[in-house]
Parts: C-alpha cells; sequence; structure tokens
C-alpha cells in the first residue's frame, strides 16, 4: 500500500497536481456541445442560453461533494451510490437505473461514432457514390442557406435547391460513413487493448483544445459580420424565458433543451466517472485511510482544495465552449432554419462556419468535428468501461477485487466500440441516438443529487463540511436536477 502524500502548497505544484476535470473537459466538449448544444441553438434561438449556462454550472457543486466523499471514504462511486437508502435487490434502486442508463450512453456512443464516420466520410469518401452524394448535398445546403439569408440571386437559389433535392432522393445514400465508422471501431478497441490511453488522451486533448479555440474566434468574428449576435438578442438569453410556441414548425425546442441538459457541462455520465479519475489520480491514495488524527484532517483538506480547483477550473472551459457553440447555433443555424439531423448532421453543423471561413470552412469544421467527437468517444470508453467493470462486481459477476476489476476493465474497454457500432449501424440516427441518452442521464441528475445530499448529511466527516453558502448550492443544485430530470421524463412519456 502507497504512503500518504502530502498536498501542494503552493499555485504551481497545485496545477501540477490537476488532471481529472481536463479529462473530462475532453469528453465533455463533443457530442453534447457540438451535437446537442447546437441543435437546441437551432431549434429555439437565443431564448435557452441561460438553461444551458446553468446546465453548465449547477452540476458543479454536486460533482465536488462526490469528489469529496471519494478522498474521505477511498469508495468508488458505485460503491458509494449502492448505500444510498431505498429499495434493493442484490444492489440498489439507484445502481439498477444506472445499469439502464448505461445501455443508452452506449447508444450515444454510437452516435458519436458514427458523427465521426459522417465526417471522415465528407472528408474523405470511400466511393464514388460518396463523392457524388457530398456534391450533391452541399449544393442543397448551400442554396437553403441563401434562400434563407437573402443573399444572391433568389430564383437561381431556388432552382438550384430544387434540383438538388430531387437527384438527392434519386441517389442512395452512400455507405460511406458507416464503412467509416467501422475502422474507427476497430482501431479504438486495438488502442484500448494495447493500453495506448495517454499518448490519445494528449492528443485529443491538444486539438481538442485547438477546435474549441477555433469556435470561440469564429463566435468573435461573426459580431464583425451579418449574422451579428445582437445586445438584444443575447440579453434576452438570459431572462429566463421559454421560445415562443410555434417557432419552430412541429418541433417543441424545449424537448431538445431538456434532453441536451443530461449531456452538457458534466453529464450524469460524467458526474460518474469523474470520481473515478480522481482515485486513479491519487487524491484518495494520498489522502490515506481516514483516520482521527490531525494529519490525516491535513491531507484532507488540502486534497480537497486540489480537487475543488480542478472542477472549478474545468468548469470554466466547458462552460465557454459550450456557450460558444450555442450561439453559433442560435446566429447561423436557427435564422437559416437549418436543423442538424439524421446523415447530414455533420454537413449541416459545418454551416456554422461558413459566414467567417466562407469556402474553408468545411475543412476547418471536419477537422474540428473529428477531434471533438473521437475524443468523446475515446474518453468515454475508457472511462465508462471502468464505471461497468466496477458494477459487474456490485451484481456478483466477478468478486469485486481491485485486481480483477483491471482486468474486466481492459476487456470492456475493448469491447465497447463495437457495441456503440452496433448500435449505429441499427438505428442509423445519431443526433436521436445523443439525445436520447441526454434524456436518460436528465432522469439520473436527480438521482444523483439525493445521493450527494446523503453523502453531504449522512456520510460526511464533521471535520471537513462545507460552509453554509456550499450548502445552500448544493440544494440548489439538486432542485435543478429534479426539475430537469421530471420535464425530460414527462415530456418523454408524453
Amino acid at each position: 500500500m502507497s504512503t500518504p502524500t502530502n498536498p501542494p502548497t503552493t499555485l504551481l505544484a497545485t496545477l501540477a497536481k490537476l488532471g481529472p476535470g481536463m479529462i473530462i473537459a475532453g469528453s465533455i466538449v463533443g457530442s453534447g456541445e457540438l451535437i446537442a448544444t447546437t441543435k437546441v441553438g437551432a431549434e429555439a434561438g437565443f431564448w435557452l442560453l441561460w438553461l444551458i449556462i446553468a446546465g453548465c454550472v449547477i452540476k458543479v457543486f454536486t460533482q465536488v461533494e462526490m469528489g469529496r466523499y471519494t478522498i474521505t471514504w477511498s469508495e468508488t462511486p458505485l460503491e458509494a451510490l449502492n448505500k444510498v437508502p431505498g429499495p434493493r435487490w442484490k444492489v440498489n434502486w439507484v445502481v439498477w437505473y444506472w445499469a439502464v442508463m448505461t445501455l443508452l450512453i452506449i447508444s450515444q456512443q454510437g452516435g458519436i461514432v458514427g458523427g465521426v464516420g459522417q465526417a471522415l466520410a465528407i472528408s474523405q469518401p470511400l466511393t464514388e457514390q460518396g463523392e457524388t452524394y457530398n456534391d450533391i448535398q452541399n449544393e442543397r445546403v448551400r442554396a437553403q442557406v441563401e434562400l434563407a439569408m437573402g443573399t444572391g440571386d433568389r430564383a437561381a437559389a431556388q432552382e438550384r435547391f430544387d434540383a438538388a433535392t430531387l437527384a438527392a432522393g434519386d441517389l442512395a445514400t452512400p455507405r460511406d460513413a458507416y464503412l467509416w465508422a467501422t475502422i474507427i471501431a476497430v482501431a479504438t478497441s486495438v488502442l484500448m487493448y494495447f493500453g495506448r490511453f495517454g499518448l490519445i488522451q494528449a492528443v485529443s486533448t491538444v486539438l481538442v483544445a485547438l477546435f474549441t479555440l477555433i469556435t470561440v474566434v469564429t463566435l468573435i468574428l461573426l459580431q464583425f459580420t451579418d449574422w451579428a449576435v445582437t445586445g438584444s438578442e443575447f440579453a434576452r438569453g438570459l431572462t429566463f424565458s421559454l421560445p415562443p410556441a410555434g417557432e419552430a414548425d412541429g418541433i417543441n425546442p424545449m424537448v431538445t433543451a431538456l434532453a441536451a441538459f443530461g449531456i452538457i457541462g458534466m453529464g450524469a455520465g460524467e458526474l460518474l466517472m469523474y470520481p473515478y479519475w480522481c482515485l486513479e489520480k491519487g487524491y484518495a491514495r494520498s489522502t490515506g485511510r481516514r483516520d482521527d488524527s490531525p494529519q490525516w484532517l491535513d491531507r484532507a483538506k488540502g486534497w480537497i482544495h486540489v480537487l475543488q480547483l480542478d472542477a472549478w477550473l474545468s468548469a470554466v472551459v466547458y462552460t465557454f465552449a459550450t456557450v460558444a457553440f450555442y450561439l453559433l447555433g442560435a446566429a447561423v443555424l436557427w435564422r437559416t432554419g437549418l436543423n442538424p439531423a439524421g446523415g447530414d448532421m455533420v454537413r449541416t453543423l459545418a454551416e456554422m462556419y461558413v459566414p467567417v471561413f466562407g469556402s474553408w470552412s468545411h475543412g476547418v469544421f471536419l477537422f474540428g468535428a473529428f477531434a471533438v467527437l473521437y475524443s468523446t468517444f475515446f474518453v468515454v470508453a475508457a472511462g465508462y468501461s471502468r464505471l461497468v467493470a466496477d458494477g459487474l462486481g456490485l451484481f456478483g459477476l466477478h468478486d469485486g477485487s481491485e485486481a480483477t476489476r483491471m482486468r474486466w476493465t481492459r476487456w470492456i474497454s475493448c469491447v465497447w466500440p463495437f457495441l456503440a457500432l452496433g448500435t449505429y449501424l441499427f438505428f442509423q440516427a445519431p443526433v436521436a441516438m445523443v439525445l436520447a441518452s441526454g434524456v436518460a442521464q436528465a432522469v439520473m441528475l436527480p438521482m444523483l443529487g439525493i445521493a450527494a445530499l446523503f453523502f453531504r448529511y449522512r456520510r460526511a466527516d464533521e471535520r471537513l463540511l462545507p460552509g453554509k453558502l456550499w450548502d445552500v448550492m448544493l440544494w440548489i443544485s439538486c432542485l435543478g436536477f429534479l426539475v430537469a430530470g421530471a420535464w425530460s421524463l414527462y415530456n418523454t412519456l408524453a
């Protein structure tokens, strides 16, 4: 067993110990932002900016509370959740729902690998049919944008749009995206087997950071074009208002928004994965086994401080990224009536960058889409394989030891990409698959809120209790979870 380690005492030393939050940020700036958040902007315009910001910020309090519990007791998140009071059969009700949610997270992963496949199929089609399909669909989308914005010759744009739509209808959907998705799944499984996580994560983090920066710059440069976000539009998004009824024909933006609420920022899946990365980073190991000594208390306070800084810095990163994606979706897609869906999801999302980058936009976006979506796919596969291996032990399918759990983790991480690929090939609807997981995670959020309150008031070490302001924010966080989860469940059933 390793010897406990004193926490860092200087800012630079503390920054060197950060990491779990950035790993999570690498998975957060992905399907939730690139797909779900922009789709909310495309459907609701600027009205729901407040909901997007709230969805990022309020989850951090629960995230830190779960991390505090992990450092205090050195338990995995699922072991901790299994102690929440309530009905149980082998495991308790929260862990049972987690098992159901996991199936839909595999579906979300299928949507993500499908998005990666689409991006690669557009940039590098594998068949002649794929090249023809790309040309036709690109022409159709560009003509639709011209019609919506009233630029150029309207009659000519309408003629091009009609011709491209007719040609697309006569052409079968090519298989390029499915072929690329298969290649990506196989490659990821091989990388997982040989344990190349560190290298891929380092490269992915750099690429995601670069694309996020490009997105923020795009939003800034957009302010110098006809597509600029006005002060009144931005202010409207912060007024806690809902989109007017009938804003989009046949579409209820709140359904999409609340589904997105479950996966933007810290989704339920990330809230569960975060303590695992804290364990692997060594926060609990460095604190040592809990005892009554003042030395343990000092170490625990110090490492909890490191965890809090890690959580809040990562929250700043993904909140800015989320807001940028949302505003781009509202400024370009909503104004033009474009809504990312189906096989044209990536192609439609690329239009957000056209007003700034022009003909270069598709190359810029395809690079970013690959970096962001693949990073999410890889990080979630690595992180969730740890959760699933832990869960199998709780269900009695293995002895629950750390050595056994690590063996299962390796094999699950190899199989996970193929499970995701199977859902994509079966459903072939990336956006719907991502949003279905969002609904499941939104319903999971109130359960995690209940667990966080249980940890705070029934399992917390009295020497590590937070202040009253923290308690108030934790209750607000849990109340927000309850509202979002209940509304998502109601809308889904309705």
